[in-house]
């Protein structure tokens, strides 16, 4: 310590009281005598702090304690940083350390086996003396057979370091560890009987201690060996372990079976003209075979040891993500790049096959390989489905919107493209940017099937729920749009798509979007769902039977029908806008119709003549023509042409009931609403209920639509202080109109005596509407 002082000394910055460069008073030397006083031999800590503590209030001793603590943080700070600083250096600095005494062991154990070898032969120099000089009584006094025992044993000792050189040097493994289990066994007894000295018994320990380490580096040395496999890598870990070394024996197993496994890649050549398969094939081979011999030589040896269980799942992981590495740099790259989804998921697969056969011993290595070739797999899902995209746009951009059977060229599409419906069975009709669309999703399940282990099912039907909606963005573009809608002409000359001019061709494109997202894409969808039936059961049935188990898959029919909803909502808006306006612009429906009907009829003649008004006409004629073309384009698609009819009237009427200007001249215009006028808007609501109930597509929104418009009418009405029962005929006789109106525009005439069948279910609904309706506008 008194080497120190003067170092110490030597690094303070200015003598003691030194006045310094801005004229303050150094301290240092004023705080180096202070610290006199701690190190001194007979410094009372206790006395000290009592004697301070004295003379300090609570707050004083608690500013102190805070002080302290401080001083305390700031220190382990600093000794945090200086280590995280110096770690390096600290690491090398101990694997020197651990080295050199390493040496000074070694050398030590030479230091005392020569001492040892002199203290010996001295005392038996000295035994024979006294032997010699004390003669039959000193046998006397000491039994002849302890002498025996003791010369014996360290006789014994001395000649074990020998015996064991030459069981290493002839490297007989098992009987040098059991002359070294020998060894440890005497010295122990020894020790604890004192049977022999203990210069001797340091001997012997030392023996024991360099032959270990001696025999340790001998095994090292063969496990590291190429030539060394099976059976001998084994003996070798295990003789390594048994000497007490077992994390570094199974570190030297694991380097072994690594060594090896890079010995043997050096053959696998990968080309760019081979298939990627076939080196993913024997990569993994070679790969997943090391992994499953060093797991099953790790549970020989060592067990189910968790330490060693870690080291090797770790291990596995590092060869499967240099694996991976691999097949990604000389497989994967360019056919994700070049949207090969095919060969993506076989090289997964092969993986995943490999590491399916792993999990018996205990080893899931599935998980990794899923996330370490998830990005390669999904760059090339992406690929595809934006190759899909851009070869349907392309076909889009000249397709002519006819239906027609699939191609014979299409292989997938013509075993999914009959459908049964109560016996009959018909084949579906696609235009051509849909049947090629159809086309590329069939192969394009194909491929991504076997991705299910992979859980890309999910982005997988996203993925083609966008493309499919990208596709009917470009069907909504077919659609001819108006100056009203767009308020302009340039809108058609944009377009990227043939504009589809005919309500045969507007009908082709809710026939392409309803049928693909209806059945051919759900139909295909099921090769992601493994079905668990196995038999040849009605697609729909297994359709739906498999949504119930897989909502996500229900979820995505939804998103696929939105998209068509979108398409057929704006088929109906731009019906709905030709019925409504004209080509002028001027609107065909407005108030102006039914308020000034009394100025130009006269009561009398208008019921003779009563009918609808034009527009009705046009829409009851419309959705008739529209109903024909649909069922002879769409067979078997009742539903979808029931929703489409549904949809575009209670397009005309919602417009109806939410125009403000409308409204705006029937309740507060310069004319308020006559008989008359009152008379025709019942009975064109009327009219509407009539051929929407017959058609079947009365929707409960529209019917409750159509009351609310004629009891607003009615109100309108009667705030004019005029009593519409007074005016209004009896429901009858607008449901009997209405029929007749229906029956001309159609061509055809009343078959029994002019009148409808009293029992209709579309008189009695009628009837029981309008006479609520009354009753609520009366009220």
């Amino acid at each position: 310590m008194g080497s120190l002082k003067p170092s110490m000394r030597s690094r303070t910055s200015a003598p003691a009281g030194a006045v310094t460069a801005n004229g303050t008073v150094n301290e240092d030397g004023a705080l180096s005598d202070k610290l006199k006083l701690f190190k001194t031999d007979n410094f009372d800590a206790d006395g000290y702090v009592q004697l301070k503590c004295q003379s300090m209030n609570e707050k004083e001793i608690r500013q102190l304690c805070m002080h302290l603590l401080e001083l305390k943080k700031a220190s382990a700070e600093e000794m945090r940083k200086s280590v995280y600083a110096n770690y390096s250096a600290f690491i090398r600095t101990s694997k020197e350390i651990s080295d050199l005494e390493g040496e000074l062991l070694s050398i030590r154990n030479l230091l005392s086996t020569q001492a040892a070898l002199i203290h010996g032969l001295a005392e038996g120099v000295h035994m024979n003396s006294l032997s010699n000089s004390s003669g039959i009584s000193s046998i006397q006094d000491s039994p002849a057979s302890e002498d025996y025992e003791i010369s014996e044993l360290e006789r014994w000792s001395l000649e074990l370091p020998d015996v064991l050189d030459v069981l290493l040097a002839e490297r007989r493994v098992d009987e040098a560890l059991a002359a070294l289990d020998e060894g440890q066994q005497v010295a122990a007894d020894a020790q604890q009987k004192g049977s022999l000295s203990p210069t001797a018994l340091t001997l012997l320990d030392n023996s024991i201690a360099d032959c270990r380490r001696r025999l340790a580096e001998q095994l090292a040395d063969a496990a590291h060996q190429p030539s060394t496999r099976g059976a001998e890598l084994r003996a070798a870990i295990s003789a390594l372990k048994r000497l007490g070394d077992g994390p570094r024996a199974h570190t030297l197993l694991l380097n072994a079976h690594y060594q090896r496994l890079q010995y043997n890649m050096q053959g696998l050549r990968p080309s760019s003209t081979s298939y990627g398969g076939a080196y993913t094939a024997a990569l993994s081979q070679l790969v997943f075979s090391a992994i499953a011999q060093a797991a099953s030589d790790s549970s020989v040896v060592f067990g189910e040891e968790s330490a060693y269980a870690s080291e090797l799942v770790m291990w596995a992981s590092k060869q499967t993500e240099e694996f991976a590495l691999l097949v990604k740099r000389h497989a994967l790259a360019s056919s994700a790049a070049a949207g090969g989804l095919r060969a993506a998921a076989e090289c997964v697969q092969i993986a995943l096959g490999h590491c399916s056969l792993l999990e018996a011993q205990g080893i899931a290595l599935c998980p990794v390989v899923l996330k370490l070739f998830r990005p390669s797999v999904e760059q090339a899902l992406d690929a595809n489905l934006k190759r899909i995209e851009e070869n349907t746009a392309a076909l889009a951009a000249a397709d002519d919107w006819v239906l027609t059977h699939s191609p014979a060229t299409s292989r997938p599409f013509n075993r999914a493209s009959n459908i049964s419906t109560g016996g009959s069975s018909f084949q579906l009709k696609l235009s051509s940017s849909a049947h090629r669309f159809n086309s590329m999703v069939q192969e394009f399940f194909d491929d991504v099937a076997p991705l299910l282990s992979m859980q890309l099912g999910g982005p997988t039907l996203d993925g083609l729920a966008k493309v499919f909606d990208s596709y009917v963005s470009l069907l909504i573009k077919a659609l001819p749009t108006t100056i009203e809608e767009d308020g302009s002409l340039e809108v058609s000359e944009n377009k990227l798509v043939r504009s589809a001019e005919t309500e045969t061709q507007q009908i082709a494109l809710l026939g392409n979007a309803a049928t693909l997202a209806d059945e051919l894409l759900p139909r295909a969808a099921l090769k992601l769902v493994p079905n668990q039936t196995g038999g040849k059961e009605d697609p729909r049935k297994r359709l739906a039977e498999k949504q119930n188990r897989f909502p996500e898959l229900r979820d995505w029919r939804k998103r696929l029908q939105r998209s068509v909803d979108k398409l057929r909502d704006n088929f109906c808006r731009q019906h709905a806008l030709d019925l409504i306006f004209t080509e002028e612009s001027d609107a065909q429906l407005s108030a102006d119709m039914y308020i000034y009907l009394d100025d130009k009829a006269d009561s009398s003649s208008w019921h003779q003549d009563a009918f609808p008004s034009p527009i009705f006409q046009d829409l009851f004629t419309k959705l008739n023509r529209l109903s024909y073309i649909a069922t002879e384009m769409l067979p078997g698609r009742e539903r979808v042409i029931t929703v489409l009819l549904m949809r575009l009237t209670e397009t005309v009427i919602i417009w109806l009931s939410d125009d403000q200007t409308f409204w705006e001249d029937i309740e507060d215009g310069p004319k308020p609403l006559g008989p008359l006028g009152l008379q025709q808007f019942v009975l064109d609501m009327q009219f509407v209920m009539q051929f929407a109930s017959q058609g079947r597509y009365l929707s409960r929104h529209m019917h409750q639509v159509v009351r609310d418009i004629i009891s607003r009418a009615i109100n309108v009405f009667a705030n004019t202080g005029m009593d519409p029962n007074s005016v209004l005929p009896e429901d009858d006789w607008f449901v009997d109109v209405a029929q007749d109106a229906m029956l001309k525009l159609s061509g055809r005439s009343r078959s029994v005596n002019g009148d409808r069948e009293p029992n209709s279910p579309t008189a009695s609904v009628s009837a029981q509407s309008m006479s609520s309706v009354r009753s609520h506008g009366s009220s």
